[in-house]
């Protein structure tokens, strides 16, 4: 049991430092999304959300923190390593975990639309796979959540208050 507790601890250590990049990417207008890669206990590398700021649709959190990490290890693959994601992967972030050799991923929170590893396409768990990687879900789950929640409420927020104004402006009635 101690080793579940140790294990516990470290996943919500490193989840903590991916939900303040999370917050860099909300800041910036992305999807607040943060990942880390770790192995034994030595950051490899660290990722946020940026397809907007960067046109770049592959600029996911994940594959940010998957190149940091392959260049700070001078190879594309790091295997034994552990990637740490406020949200669950998409399709694109699942391959490249695979191809990258990382063995675990722990998340945050599903993705109910777009998750690839539990909620939609369960990608780790297909027979296809040449590569066998474990994960874990559910680390500050809340506070995953509820950062995507309200990232999303204040987008809504802000575009009912533009359309709004807009229609002001116009001297159209408002919805």
């Amino acid at each position: 049991m101690d080793k579940d507790l140790d294990q516990l601890a470290t996943d919500q250590h490193w989840m903590r430092k991916a939900l303040e990049l999370a917050q860099v990417s909300a800041k910036e207008g992305e999807v607040p999304v943060g990942a880390l890669i770790v192995r034994d206990g030595e950051l490899l590398g660290e990722g946020r959300n940026g397809p907007i700021g960067a046109c770049d649709p592959s600029a996911h959190a994940e594959i940010q923190a998957l190149r940091s990490a392959c260049l700070n290890e001078r190879n594309y693959r790091i295997p034994q390593s552990t990637l740490y994601v406020t949200i669950e992967p998409c399709t694109m972030c699942v391959g490249a975990i695979i191809h990258a050799r990382v063995d675990r991923v722990v998340f945050g929170a599903r993705e109910p639309k777009a998750g690839a590893v539990v909620s939609q396409n369960n990608l780790l768990s297909h027979a296809s796979m040449n590569t066998q990687v474990s994960y874990a879900e559910g680390i500050l789950e809340e506070e995953c959540r509820e950062m995507m929640t309200a990232f999303f409420s204040e987008r809504r927020a802000r575009k009912k208050q533009l359309k709004q104004a807009a229609a002001q402006q116009h001297g159209k009635p408002e919805d």
